[in-house]
């Protein structure tokens, strides 16, 4: 039996892997959420309820309005490629091609992007996704089989569409898996990915119905969804498909840090630090609007501070400074002066905030 790697860092990838697993593994796919319609009301579906059946756009993190919006995120993370997901996108088809046209128009034929979907839909739409540019497509197999899928499949491969399939390893259903690796040798399969069962906050109700419990750890996984998936592996060395398995841990602690230091080493300003836990550090010093040009003023003058080592951010009305600076001057001032923690995000959302002084 085989250890899984459980390491945070980015692992090697394995022979006939998925080429968007590899990229996402190193940080570099954007994940866009392009709606949040879906019709299958899957037991095990870990989506967020201010993400089911919304019609709203997410670019990771970033609610967007339009595409320019989800291509300058693509850019603030230097994205390589984009995982297109939902709820379902093939129930906005035309969203979703839309959205592959824009993504290789703005970051040219080689950013790889890929789909998940339920939906075996029309094979004649093959054509079209082809032509735009889709790199790869993943089939949720909502039946457990290929039957209905078969001609969809066929087609996205004749349009030189990668085609895989991509399922949660459920504990109770290892009779329909293990059938399963023989019947995808009979459809132009590549790949299958078993992602790790997870309870989560959207489906623990619907995984206590069907007796699941979490596997012990920091991990949302549950039980007996990692051995199977080992079980699984084995029996599939021989196929003529890859098959990989993404562990709960590693797609939270691996997948999203490695996204987020990337998009936190794109943009930070040149006060930030990122700090070893992937979040950006900087110093600040409370300031009212009308005061802040002057005390930004006599701050420069006084350290010799360069252009874009300090600014001032109204919407928090605080001075943003070099975190060693703010330590000196946490010594000689009378007024706050703190450590603030952020994360990487486009709404850098704070995380941490520690007074330096005892201010009065």
């Amino acid at each position: 039996m085989r250890s899984l790697p459980m390491a945070t860092e980015i692992l090697p990838a394995e022979d006939g892997e998925a080429e968007g697993c590899i990229q996402c593994q190193q940080g570099s796919k954007l994940v866009l959420f392009v709606t949040g319609k879906c019709h299958w009301g899957c037991d095990y579906c870990p989506l967020s309820e201010n993400r089911r059946e919304t019609p709203d756009m997410f670019a990771n993190e970033r609610r967007c309005t339009s595409w320019s919006e989800v291509i300058e995120e693509g850019q603030a993370m230097e994205a390589t490629g984009t995982g297109i997901t939902g709820g379902d996108p093939m129930l906005d088809l035309e969203k979703t091609l839309e959205a592959v046209r824009q993504l290789k128009a703005a970051f040219g034929p080689e950013h790889h992007i890929h789909v998940y979907t339920s939906i075996p839909f029309d094979p004649l739409r093959a054509k079209d996704f082809g032509d735009a540019g889709l790199d790869e497509i993943r089939f949720h197999l909502l039946s457990g089989t290929t039957e209905k899928y078969r001609a969809t499949m066929e087609a996205c491969s004749e349009h030189n569409i990668t085609v895989g399939v991509e399922l949660p390893c459920e504990p109770d259903n290892e009779e329909g898996l293990f059938a399963l690796l023989d019947e995808l040798e009979t459809v132009p399969v590549e790949f299958l990915n078993l992602n790790e069962l997870e309870i989560t906050v959207g489906n623990q109700e619907n995984m206590d119905v069907r007796g699941f419990n979490l596997s012990g750890g920091i991990t949302a996984a549950a039980e007996g969804s990692a051995e199977l998936a080992l079980r699984l592996k084995e029996a599939a060395q021989e196929k003529s498909y890859h098959l990989k398995f993404c562990t709960a841990k590693y797609k939270d602690a691996g997948q999203l840090r490695n996204r987020f230091k990337r998009r936190g080493q794109a943009t930070l300003r040149p006060y930030e630090v990122l700090s070893d836990d992937d979040t950006i550090l900087f110093g600040a010093i409370p300031a009212k609007l009308q005061d802040a040009h002057d005390d930004i003023s006599e701050l420069k003058e006084e350290l010799g501070i360069a252009d874009g080592w300090i600014r001032y951010d109204g919407a928090t009305q605080r001075i943003e400074l070099p975190l060693t600076l703010a330590e000196e001057l946490a010594e000689v001032l009378e007024v706050p002066v703190m450590l603030v923690e952020v994360h990487p995000t486009h709404e850098r959302l704070e995380v941490g905030l520690v007074h330096l002084n005892q201010h009065r």
